[in-house]
């Protein structure tokens, strides 16, 4: 048994685990319906528990990581189990990007499925689920599907955090990019209303804002806005005169000298103890606000924008044995006072929300579990704390709720069942999907037995 646990470090639990499998072993295995259940894990991004199925069998990977670009298409399929990173470093050479890119680069494919994940781009261009061909499923029955999205079993799948099978692969549409930089223009935003207000007109492509978490008073809800959009020039080049490859690609592999080539990574100091404490929190955002420009406009490569957080490895480990959480909710145009709600009564108990960001949001996918709603979207990262804490998260749910929005199940490590069927409905045509998709409930986890999602 191995000890698995979520990015937030606060949720472990053992299981046993197996993978990679070829597709023969994985139908097997499926219907030899495991006692404990079955779930696939990715990378292990997911904060919380989602990956995880405590005293089951989780496949860690499930597939190997294959990869195939159809560069004439503009699409990619991949293997649950390929990172973005890997997509990454095959399609970018080709003039081409995945369209939907989180914060980090290291979730898989499958993961990304499961979560119905969204990026910067949310607002222009959805969540994944509107980039998807397809979405090749191995249900509970030991049954390949191909899933489209006009199927049922699609909209189930995508978002449906691997309750309804196992994701070994998928076909996503890619965007055409010229090169791999970006015009990214920075704002600072002296309160909340004004920070809204850059995010509300903001018509690039790609928008976020940093927000102050320990601001108040006047300055409640301060940040630093980023707007991103891809140069129409390709990449500065220095290539020996007289490179001529009639394919189009350069000695690297790549078109006109196009590469996904982040930095390497630093690795994050363990620490036995966690650094963010209010003073210490307070200190850290004061500090990134005042180092923030006034208005800049500058050229960024494509890791730099898009994960940031990448170039420091296990960052999570730096913030102490308890691990932290983070708690992201997405609610409907009218309700954005509930962000300042939420950084007021974050800071009345004494908590230390060192990272939050804020975004935009537009249309729904239509897929039952999807977190993306139009109206705005609220990330807060905060040392895992005691009852008080846990106290006033479980009230600001139920004022989410109330608001007719919801929480990220991706991100999340906490949500009672009360306040998720609240958020998400009864769920009645999801759950009439799984059960034929698989009727045994093999497929679980602790996220899914946590909301009753599963047995």
């Amino acid at each position: 048994m191995t000890l698995l646990d979520g990015w937030g470090r606060c949720t472990g639990g053992r299981a046993e685990v197996r993978g990679p499998l070829d597709r023969q072993a994985l139908r097997a295995l499926v219907a030899s319906r495991p006692a404990h259940g079955l779930l696939a894990r990715g990378a292990g991004c997911s904060y919380g528990d989602a990956a995880q199925n405590t005293g089951g069998l989780v496949l860690a990977p499930a597939t190997e990581p294959g990869i195939t670009v159809d560069a004439g298409g503009g699409t990619v399929r991949a293997a649950g189990s390929a990172t973005f990173a890997e997509i990454l470093a095959r399609t970018v050479p080709r003039g081409l990007l995945l369209p939907v890119l989180p914060g980090t680069a290291r979730l898989t494919l499958g993961g990304a499925v499961a979560a119905d994940v969204h990026g910067k781009n949310q607002r222009t261009d959805g969540s994944l689920a509107a980039w998807l061909d397809s979405v090749e499923l191995l249900d509970g029955n030991g049954r390949l599907h191909l899933l489209t999205p006009d199927r049922e079993e699609f909209r189930a799948t995508v978002g449906g955090m691997g309750l309804t099978g196992l994701v070994l692969a998928a076909t996503v549409r890619l965007i055409p990019i010229t090169g791999t930089r970006l015009r990214v223009t920075t704002r600072r935003a002296a309160d909340l209303d004004a920070l809204l207000a850059e995010l509300d007109a903001a018509r690039s492509r790609y928008a976020v804002a940093w927000i102050d978490t320990t601001a108040t008073g006047a300055a409640l809800g301060r940040g630093v806005v980023d707007l991103g959009d891809h140069l129409d020039e390709p990449d500065d080049r220095d290539e020996p005169d007289g490179l001529d490859d009639l394919d189009g690609l350069d000695d690297r592999g790549g078109l006109d000298g196009l590469e996904y080539a982040p930095a390497r990574a630093r690795r994050a100091p363990r620490l036995p103890f966690c650094p963010f404490i209010p003073p210490t929190a307070r200190a850290f955002n004061s500090l990134w606000y005042h180092r923030a420009p006034r208005e800049r406009t500058a050229v960024q490569q494509l890791p730099a924008f898009f994960h940031r957080l990448d170039a420091v490895r296990d960052w999570n480990r730096a913030l102490g044995p308890r691990g932290f959480l983070q708690y992201q909710f997405a609610v409907p145009d009218g309700a954005h006072g509930l962000i300042a709600e939420v950084l007021t009564a974050l800071g009345a108990v004494g908590a230390a929300p060192f990272l939050g960001t804020v975004k935009r949001f537009g249309p729904a996918s239509g897929c039952p579990l999807s977190f993306p709603l139009p109206g705005w979207s609220l990330a807060v990262d905060l040392p895992r704390g005691g009852r008080r804490l846990h106290a006033v998260l479980d009230r600001l749910d139920r004022r989410v709720a109330d608001a007719g929005g919801r929480i990220y199940l991706a991100k999340d490590a906490r949500l009672g069942r009360p306040a998720f069927d609240a958020m998400y409905g009864p769920l009645t045509d999801w759950r009439a999907t799984r059960a034929r998709l698989d009727p045994d409930g093999t497929m679980r986890s602790d996220l899914g037995r946590r909301l009753g999602l599963c047995r």
